[in-house]
C-alpha cells in the first residue's frame, strides 16, 4: 500500500523530513535539562550542620553571608553591608510576606551574624529563617 501512488517515479518529494529536526530538538532538550540546575545555584557557603530538616519553598528570599567582610548576597546579588538596611527596606516595601532566609558560612563570627540579623529586623522584616546542612547522622537513616 503506497500512499503516494499518484507521484511519478522521478518527480521531487515535497514532504518535509522531520527526523533531523526531532533529533536536534532532543539533543537541545537534554542539554538544557543538564545545564539548568547549574544556573540555579547560589553563593557557596559552608553551612553548619543540624539535626532538623532544612528550609523548603518555591519563592524564597535568601540572604547569604560569606566569609568576605564587605558584602552579603541578596539572592546571589552582592550588596554592601553598610547599605543592607536601606536595600532591604526598598525590596520589602510592597511585600506581604516579610520572611527572609539567612545562609551564613559556619566560619563567620557569631557577632557578625547577629549584626546582620539586627539590620534585617530594623529593616522591618518579621521572620528570619536560619539555614543549615543536614547532619551526617540524618543522612545515614
Amino acid at each position: 500500500m503506497a500512499f503516494n501512488s499518484l507521484r511519478d517515479e522521478g518527480s521531487p518529494v515535497s514532504d518535509i523530513n522531520v527526523t533531523p529536526l526531532v533529533d536536534v530538538m532532543l539533543v537541545l532538550l537534554i542539554i538544557f535539562m543538564i545545564t539548568t540546575p547549574l544556573f540555579e545555584r547560589g553563593i557557596d557557603v559552608n553551612l553548619p550542620q543540624s539535626q532538623t530538616t532544612n528550609i523548603s519553598g518555591s519563592e524564597r528570599i535568601i540572604l547569604t553571608i560569606p566569609q568576605d567582610k564587605n558584602y552579603v548576597y541578596f539572592n546571589s546579588q552582592p550588596v554592601n553591608r553598610n547599605l543592607l538596611k536601606s536595600y532591604l527596606e526598598q525590596i520589602f516595601a510592597g511585600r506581604q510576606d516579610k520572611t527572609i532566609y539567612l545562609f551564613a558560612d559556619k566560619n563567620v563570627p557569631y557577632g557578625d551574624v547577629i549584626n546582620i540579623i539586627d539590620e534585617v529586623k530594623l529593616a522591618g522584616i518579621d521572620t528570619v529563617g536560619l539555614a543549615t546542612e543536614p547532619s551526617e547522622q540524618n543522612n545515614k537513616k
